[in-house]
């Protein structure tokens, strides 16, 4: 097949970007993928997707900050592309970094230019994750979307599936199973506002188990090689010794568990998520860092041992063989029960203790490797303030043409209003048509992205926690924020203040 021109993928990213409807996002995609073929499908995909296949090829703004001028028309493919990408993924230096990417953009024109640069920042953004991708590639590849979804969840990554889809249909894809040292997708819980609701959706007993504010760590062991990897699919095995000495301490030749590393106090409670989060993002040294904050390993599930994959077992026979395997002091603390009560108990006795609240996961749910489904539900104590919002940015995507990001503030101690950070969780599309009404209405001026406001417009927002920060001047950050509803029945005057937000600190 003739290696598939660039500006092509620019324009379906651009088509993709352009339209609210995921029906002709999939189409779209589906007809690019058919496009490319087998050989070129991979990085297509991965591309429509906002990554490149290569991962971190450590490339920022200092990089672009001086490329050559746009040539007229392109030369490039995705060969082209894939190839440029894979050399800066190998190389350390920044001269030579330069040098590639100096090649690369000295062949592209303006609009492959800005594609290539929001690609390497991770700023493509045009709604096609995997409820676009993974039915695009069923389509393209003719196969059903279930056969689909299951590999790209063992194979970890969609992109990867691609090839095999295109080339070998359901019988290749088939054929992709959990191999212990290849990182599959993690379960993901879906959300319930309380205890009693989360086990409602469930008869008889439920295991009721500690959620903790760590590190997901998906830990595959054969022999006394051991691989960590993170819930984004990270490889962060030098960073987490103590998770690697556990995973070797186990009576198996091979398994692939899922778990929490987190540090704690003396006490037993949670050390800000911060410190714990530092493991995988310092540059400091790893020796430096297990002696200033060392972490402790919670497992939770089994999803192989010695070769035997246990995806498709109940969770009751997972939690089983867990903990046979595991140390006591190494499973996450939980109870078994069918009493609201007892689990309102556990709960309120977590969150005593500093801990995010609780999973409700059902006895009789396979692992769904990706899946946020209702096999497992977690239940987290909601925080509520009122804070005024200072400045909106303009939507992306299936947001495009309305103001979706808002930037929120508290009262500071001098009455003046103090950013704490910024959301666009929870939104309606009937909230984003009206927030785009009502901010016009306050602008007070814009740049290209942001419509700043008169602080006039109090919002409640729900946050899990709070966490320091030198991004925002009180040096505190809201934790996943999301909106609740508008307050036209309180001022600026009422909303809460820095002090009652940075209270959750404590």
């Amino acid at each position: 097949m003739d290696p598939l021109p660039l500006s092509e993928v620019v324009a379906v990213s651009r088509e993709v970007a352009a339209t609210s409807s995921r029906l002709a996002k999939r189409s779209l995609i589906a007809d690019a993928l058919r496009a490319a073929g087998p050989e070129q499908a991979r990085a297509v995909a991965a591309y429509l997707s906002g990554v490149t296949p290569q991962g971190r090829v450590g490339v920022g703004w200092r990089t672009l900050a001086t490329v050559p001028e746009p040539v007229a028309e392109s030369s490039l493919s995705v060969a082209d592309v894939d190839a440029a990408l894979s050399a800066l993924a190998g190389e350390g230096g920044r001269a030579a970094k330069v040098e590639i990417v100096t090649g690369l953009f000295g062949r592209a024109t303006s609009a492959e230019q800005d594609w290539l640069r929001a690609l390497l920042l991770g700023e493509v953004r045009q709604g096609a994750l995997d409820g676009v991708l993974i039915p695009a590639v069923a389509a393209a590849a003719e196969v059903p979307e279930a056969v689909v979804r299951r590999a790209a969840m063992l194979a970890g990554r969609t992109y990867d599936v691609v090839a095999p889809a295109m080339a070998g249909g359901e019988a290749a894809l088939s054929e992709i199973t959990l191999e212990t040292g290849r990182v599959v997708r993690p379960m993901l819980a879906g959300s319930a506002p309380d205890v009693a609701s989360a086990m409602a959706a469930h008869e008889g007993e439920v295991a009721v188990e500690a959620k903790l504010d760590g590190i997901r760590v998906q830990v595959h062991k054969r022999g006394d090689e051991v691989r960590v990897f993170t819930r984004g699919l990270d490889d962060i095995t030098v960073r987490l010794p103590e998770v690697v000495e556990l995973a070797r301490s186990l009576p198996v030749r091979s398994a692939v568990l899922d778990g929490e590393a987190i540090a704690l106090r003396p006490d037993g409670r949670p050390r800000p998520f911060q410190e714990t989060g530092a493991r995988t993002a310092s540059s400091r040294s790893v020796e430096a860092l297990r002696e200033a904050t060392p972490l402790t390993t919670y497992l939770f599930d089994l999803l192989a041992r010695d070769d035997e994959v246990l995806l498709d077992a109940p969770f009751a026979e997972r939690s089983a063989a867990l903990r046979a395997l595991v140390p006591a002091s190494a499973l996450v603390p939980g109870v078994v029960t069918a009493d609201p009560a007892a689990a309102e108990a556990f709960f309120d006795q977590l969150v005593a203790g500093g801990h995010e609240g609780v999973v409700v996961k059902d006895l009789a749910s396979p692992y769904a490797a990706g899946a946020r489904g209702r096999g497992w539900t977690k239940v987290k104590p909601r925080h509520t303030f009122d804070l005024v919002v200072l400045a909106v940015e303009w939507g992306s995507g299936r947001r495009k043409g309305r103001l979706s990001n808002i930037h929120l503030g508290a009262r500071g101690d001098d009455g003046g209003l103090v950013m704490l950070g910024k959301t666009f969780k929870g939104m309606t599309d009937e909230m984003l048509a009206w927030q785009t009404e009502r901010f016009l209405e306050l602008e007070t001026h814009r740049d290209d992205w942001t419509v700043y406001v008169r602080p006039e417009q109090v919002v409640e927002v729900a946050v899990d926690g709070v966490q320091t920060s030198r991004r925002y001047p009180a040096g505190i950050a809201l934790r996943f924020a999301r909106v609740l509803r508008y307050r036209d029945d309180k001022t600026a005057v009422e909303a809460d203040t820095v002090a009652a937000v940075r209270a959750l600190l404590d």
